[in-house]
């Protein structure tokens, strides 16, 4: 078993799926725009109905796909005009410490979710239009930050790794020097 390709993996294919779904809401978006354009030259077409209830499910759900391949090849936005002075031990500590926070962070939101999700499937709450329950999307987010942790954890331990032997293991982010 490889872990670190497991990770990856992981993180990869749920970016992919979030990329897929930002594909399939973009031409429902084109689909749906054109559609009342052509309603309103009489040419009997119509906006897709639901349209702004599944883009906004869709794009919940791609925001958490992209986090773990965000988090593990550290595409965060950083401010290092500071830390570039540092030496790299320093450095080593100050990624530790960040990962950790941010472990706890997505650990939060992840707990959070799984609580709105019970809450939405408990009540049954459903869309308005096209009536599907409210939980789907929340389950699916819930599952992209939960990989989202895992990927953050697996992270931190190599931070932990690195702060110990005193080297890098992991490569800095790009335009990162160290």
């Amino acid at each position: 078993m490889n872990l670190p390709r497991i990770v990856e993996g992981l993180a990869r294919l749920l970016a992919i799926a979030g990329g897929i779904v930002l594909v399939a809401l973009t031409a429902l978006v084109v689909v749906s725009i054109t559609g009342r354009a052509l309603l309103t030259f009489g040419f009997g077409f119509g906006p897709v109905p639901g349209d702004f209830e599944l883009v906004e499910a869709g794009t919940g759900f791609a925001v958490f796909a992209f986090l773990p391949w965000c988090q593990l090849k550290r595409g965060h936005a950083t401010v290092d005009l500071f830390t570039n002075m540092l030496s790299p031990g320093a450095n080593r500590i100050i990624d530790l410490v960040t990962e950790i926070l941010m472990t706890l962070v997505l650990g939060l939101i992840a707990w959070r979710l799984y609580a709105g999700t019970v809450d939405k499937f408990n009540y049954g709450e459903t869309t308005f239009i096209l009536q599907f329950p409210v939980w789907w999307p929340l389950a699916a987010a819930l599952v992209a930050a939960a990989i989202a942790v895992v990927v953050s954890f697996y992270l931190t331990v190599i931070r932990v790794v690195e702060v110990k032997t005193g080297r890098a293991i992991l490569a800095p982010a790009e335009g990162v020097i160290h």
